[in-house]
């Protein structure tokens, strides 16, 4: 499996104090010469992390992929096909959330997500849905034209160990189906949100994964390790 590694957070603590540091471009720098696969950057709506100069100046920097999370927004989708990522992951997004809390639902918005998709990727630019391990889900994602699929592990990560009564073999095996069943439609499978360094070990379980996007968990350890550590850590477990 590769690793990609979102570096949002990074973004999040340069604007608590409203200045130029933590840097975001020097961050990737570091994950890129560790020898992640990508580096991932959410533009939110509100810009509450990475902001546009952030993922322009990335694009231009960045010898390895960039991969733009965003959401389903005209706004969005012009800044993608100018910008020219290698990659685009199509979110939900809530402005009241923390972080991202569930998949996009594409069933609801199939003819929507189609529309979408299609000049993506007749600009060259991979994408990717992020959605929850559901076979409902997983079937509209097919018809969509994206090459790939990353599903939501955060209820797996929750599950892990037992915590708060969560049933981890439960969440785990609906992600483990999902995968299979994606593969099984032709669609690439990616994973991400909320493993760490004590979950992730289980992703091997999971049949032809290509790669998972971390960035929390990552960002923390660095505060102990340093980044290059953190993230050396992180491909240590995955590969």
């Amino acid at each position: 499996m590769l690793l990609g590694v979102n570096i949002d957070h990074i973004a999040t603590l340069r604007n608590a104090r409203g200045g130029i540091e933590p840097d975001v471009v020097e961050c990737a720098k570091i994950c890129e010469k560790v020898g992640v696969a990508g580096i991932t950057a959410h533009l939110r709506e509100d810009r509450r992390h990475i902001k546009d100069l952030d993922v322009k100046t990335l694009k231009k920097v960045l010898k390895t992929r960039l991969n733009l999370e965003m959401a389903m927004t005209d706004e969005m989708l012009k800044i993608a096909l100018s910008l020219k990522p290698a990659a685009c992951c199509i979110v939900p997004e809530k402005r009241q959330e923390l972080t991202t809390e569930g998949g996009l639902d594409v069933v609801s918005q199939l003819q929507k997500a189609i529309k979408f998709v299609n000049p993506l990727e007749e600009a060259g630019i991979a994408v990717s849905l992020f959605i929850s391990p559901d076979l409902r889900q997983i079937e509209a994602a097919a018809k969509t034209g994206a090459q790939f699929i990353e599903l939501h592990t955060g209820q797996f990560a929750e599950a892990f160990g037992g915590v708060n009564g969560g049933n981890e073999e439960k969440e785990f095996e609906k992600l483990k189906k999902s995968a299979i069943y994606a593969q099984s439609l032709r669609l690439k499978v990616n994973a991400g949100h909320g493993l760490n360094y004590q979950n992730v070990h289980r992703m091997h379980e999971i049949p032809n994964l290509i790669e998972l996007n971390i960035g929390h968990s990552i960002i923390s350890r660095a505060v102990f390790v340093g980044l290059g550590n953190a993230v050396k850590e992180m491909k240590g477990l995955i590969e």
